[in-house]
Order: C-alpha cells, then sequence, then structure tokens
C-alpha cells in the first residue's frame, strides 16, 4: 500500500469548531514527492440552523446563493470522510492540527462519522506545514527567496508567504486557492528531503514518542525523568523566534496521551508558594491564576509543537536573558522540591470540568467513545435508504444520538419527515435562534454559538469600520437579508 498526501483546507461560516459547518473543502491528492494525483473541490450547501459569521463572510466572499448550489452537509463530510481515511493517507494543510482537523472532528460527530479514524486506522495519519516551515525558517532559510514581514516582524501567514513567493495564484482564502499555495510551498521545502523527512518524522506518533524518550534526562524528581528542550510553535510568536525552553514533567494521568511541557522561561513560575497550589474546592479564579504562573504546554504525541533536544545550535535563538531565567528556574525547581512535586501532581491529575446541559454537537470530547452497538448503528445509518435511516433513528437507545440522528435527517432531507421528527427540529431552531445573547448554546470551550442578534450587530459595526468592497458589501446584504427572514 502506497502512502499519499491529501492536502486540503476549509472554508466555514465561522470559528466555532462544535457549531459553525464547512462552506468549501478542497484537496489535492499527491505521492509522496508532492506529483498531483487527484484534485477535489466539495462546496456544501449551507444549513438551514446556521447563521454565518459576518467577518467570515467577507474573508471568504462564499455568497449564500452559490452555496445553495452544493452538496447537503451530511453527502459532502461522508464524501471527505472517505477521502481522509482512504488507506495510507496522511493528510496535512497549513495550521490544519490546531484548526481545520478538529473542525471536521465535530463534523464526523454530528453526521454519524468516527471522529478519530483518519488518525491511525488504514496506516492513515495526520501532519502539519506550519511547524514545518517555521523549522526551515530558523534552519534552512534560503529555500525561499522571500520570507515575508509585517512592521518590520516576520510573519507565516500562507497568504503572505504565498504572495511574496508566487505559489499561487488567486485570491486567497478560496480553499483550492491555499491548497495549491500549500502544495507548492510543500515542494520548494522538499528540495531538502533529508530535512523534509525528519520534520515530518514528527508527526508520527511512533516516531515523536522515540525521540522524546531519547532527550537526556536533566534531573530527577520524585514523579519523573525531567527532560528540558526546545519546543517549537507558531503560537509563541516572532519575538520568541516560534520557541521556549521546556522542561517535561510526564504524562496526563486523565489523558494519557498528553505529555506535559512546564515553560521554563516563565519568571512568575518563582513566585509560586505551597499555598497557592489548588486543592479540592478551590476556585475557578484560583486555578487559572496558578495556571498562568505555572505555564504548562499539553502536548499529544505526533501532534504539534515541535520538541528539539538541548543542543547548542537550538538554544542560540534564545537571548542571554531568557537563559538566565530557565538555570534561575532550574535551580528553584530542585531546591523546592515538595513545591515541585505539588505542581506536577496538579498538572498531572487535572481533568477537565464537565460542563452541564452541554448540546450533543459540543459534547464530543465530554461523552467519550461510542459502544459497539452505536456504531454499528451510525454504519447502518449511512447505507441505509431514507425511510430506513428514519427507522434507524429510533433505535439509538441514548437519547442524545436519538437528537444527533434526527437532526441529521431535518437539516439534509427535510422533504416528507414524520411530524415527530420535524417538531423537534422546530423547537431546536427556536432554541438555537434566541432573541438575547444570554441564551445562546456554548460550546465545549464555552464560545458562544452565532445567533441572529449578534450578527446584526457585527454586520452594522463592520460596515461603519471597515473598507469594504462592492462585492463584500454586497455579501452582507445578502447576509442581513437572509438572517432577517
Amino acid at each position: 500500500m502506497n502512502n499519499t498526501y491529501l492536502f486540503y483546507d476549509l472554508e466555514t461560516t465561522g470559528l466555532n469548531k462544535a457549531f459553525d459547518q464547512v462552506l468549501q473543502f478542497a484537496a489535492i491528492r499527491t505521492d509522496m514527492t508532492f506529483n498531483e494525483i487527484e484534485p477535489h473541490n466539495i462546496m456544501v450547501k449551507l444549513r438551514p440552523d446556521i447563521i454565518p459569521s459576518p467577518k467570515a463572510t467577507i474573508t471568504h466572499r462564499i455568497s449564500i446563493a452559490q452555496t445553495m448550489q452544493g452538496l447537503c452537509e451530511f453527502e459532502a463530510i461522508t464524501k471527505i470522510h472517505h477521502l481522509l481515511n482512504k488507506p495510507g493517507t496522511i493528510s496535512i494543510g497549513y495550521n490544519t492540527l490546531s484548526y481545520d482537523d478538529e473542525f471536521l472532528r465535530f463534523c464526523f460527530h454530528r453526521n454519524l462519522l468516527s471522529p478519530y479514524t483518519h488518525q491511525y486506522k488504514g496506516n492513515c495519519r495526520r501532519s502539519d506545514l506550519l511547524p514545518i516551515t517555521i523549522m526551515y525558517y530558523l534552519y534552512k532559510k534560503e529555500i525561499l527567496d522571500n520570507w515575508p514581514e509585517i512592521e518590520g516582524k516576520p510573519t507565516m501567514k500562507l497568504e503572505h508567504i504565498s504572495r511574496a513567493n508566487k505559489l499561487a495564484e488567486g485570491q486567497a482564502h478560496n480553499a483550492m486557492v491555499d491548497v495549491k499555495a500549500t502544495v507548492e510551498l510543500a515542494r520548494r521545502l522538499y528540495k531538502e528531503p533529508k530535512m523534509w523527512d525528519y520534520l515530518d518524522g514528527y508527526f508520527d506518533k511512533t516516531l515523536d514518542t522515540r525521540r522524546i524518550e531519547e532527550i537526556p534526562v536533566d534531573f530527577h524528581s520524585v514523579a519523573c525523568h525531567n527532560r528540558i528542550a526546545l519546543m517549537i510553535d507558531n503560537k509563541y510568536g516572532s519575538d520568541n523566534q516560534y520557541q521556549i525552553p521546556v522542561l517535561l514533567i510526564g504524562n496526563s494521568i486523565p489523558y494519557k496521551n498528553q505529555t506535559l511541557w512546564l515553560r521554563l522561561d516563565n519568571p512568575k513560575l518563582r513566585e509560586i508558594q505551597l499555598t497557592d497550589v489548588p486543592t479540592k474546592g478551590s476556585s475557578s479564579e484560583e486555578e487559572k491564576e496558578f495556571s498562568k504562573n505555572s505555564w504548562v504546554i499539553r502536548k499529544k504525541y505526533g501532534e504539534s509543537g515541535i520538541i528539539l533536544p538541548p543542543h547548542e545550535r537550538y538554544w542560540s535563538y534564545l537571548s542571554q536573558e531568557r537563559l538566565a531565567i530557565v538555570e534561575e528556574n532550574k535551580e528553584w525547581l530542585q531546591s523546592h522540591t515538595t513545591l515541585f512535586h505539588k505542581i506536577i501532581q496538579y498538572h498531572r491529575e487535572f481533568k477537565y470540568s464537565k460542563i452541564p446541559d452541554l448540546d450533543i454537537e459540543a459534547a464530543l470530547y465530554q461523552r467519550g467513545f461510542l459502544s459497539d452497538k452505536e456504531q454499528t448503528l451510525c454504519r447502518q445509518f449511512h447505507t441505509a435508504s431514507l425511510p430506513e435511516k428514519m427507522e434507524i433513528v429510533s433505535k439509538f437507545e441514548d437519547v442524545e444520538m436519538r437528537k444527533l440522528a434526527n437532526r441529521l435527517l431535518c437539516r439534509n432531507y427535510p422533504d416528507n419527515l414524520p411530524l415527530m421528527l420535524t417538531k423537534d427540529f422546530e423547537d431546536y431552531l427556536r432554541r438555537v435562534n434566541p432573541k438575547n445573547e444570554g441564551d445562546a448554546l456554548i460550546n465545549h470551550k464555552y464560545e458562544k454559538r452565532t445567533i441572529p442578534v449578534n450578527a446584526l450587530t457585527e454586520i452594522a459595526k463592520i460596515r461603519k469600520e471597515d473598507d469594504l468592497d462592492s462585492q463584500q458589501i454586497e455579501l452582507l446584504d445578502e447576509l442581513e437579508n437572509h438572517i432577517k427572514e
């Protein structure tokens, strides 16, 4: 079985991964040296329960009229799931692991598809071109002719890198244009194939695990072997050269695939006292303050960020001031062993709080994996005719799973459905489009679902403050009319 890359990008109705939807999915499958095999461009019909974000609308410029020519969400997402799950597929994009991949995970969940199989089954895995590009910027800058800057600072945004190096023609934030730019960027980086293969290895779970285990132990604590390393990620910013020094403090106990890394250039670390460590009954504000001072990054094996061993050639990017903080923090941790153990214990045992009354569409992580019986029913649902699908809905023993299946039918196949299904969906529509912001549904990160009143307020604000072209004005007019209808 030959591996292939599937480069992909999404344009969506907004940034809420649990509640927004895909409007455009574009992908190009290539061989392992980036020769194109086949392109895919899937447009998705706007769902009846979605209020698109005005900001997203003027960015991707997809009109509501255009979306109405697309596939219904169920059929589009099923096609996308098949593409990502083709045996041997390495799904990759630009910053996809931070956004697109998780967005699709929620899409798969609400359309009764496995959210995780594209990560491991059939020799499939995922990668991300953004951190790979950062590594070339840091250690092989000559690979690109131009590294763009904004106000004297480097930017890693794809649209700027593409424009500076003429990677692709066309409007940025069109999914297919961005995919073409991503493939061309990969081709140029691959001019140094050894470096590419080494960096791609960071997105192989087994190889990434082994590399972490090979980092020398710097010192021992009560809880674990502590290894010092550098973590590379776009979120640390150009001022920090996209990297921070970190100390491995073990693995999470409730989430065993998470490694825990204590940030070592954090001067607030030494301000922590034993009484600051949260215990059962501590307030959320106390927990937030402690988490800010004891800055820990949770990294899964085979995912961002890239972990580099503490070699001199890597550490040379750290300023003398940051290096001094690292040494002071290291000494402080070793001389405050009881407190250090408490810090480790807190982060290793930390578990995300359960959100009460979380809507089923946002409850992917809270509910855990489906039972064998539920998985079987989901597979049957996908192969069944429409009348058979309606019968399968009632076979789900779990009420929340019945809700998912019911909503799926009403969104995608609204004609000639029984009153029992449509009445529930009408009640749901009233609930997701409330008049007051305080009644908006929240997702797993307490982010609010876009509701009509907020979208209309945002449209007015954009019209007043943004410099819009004629197409963007038309898009906002269309969206406003859609919301009012």
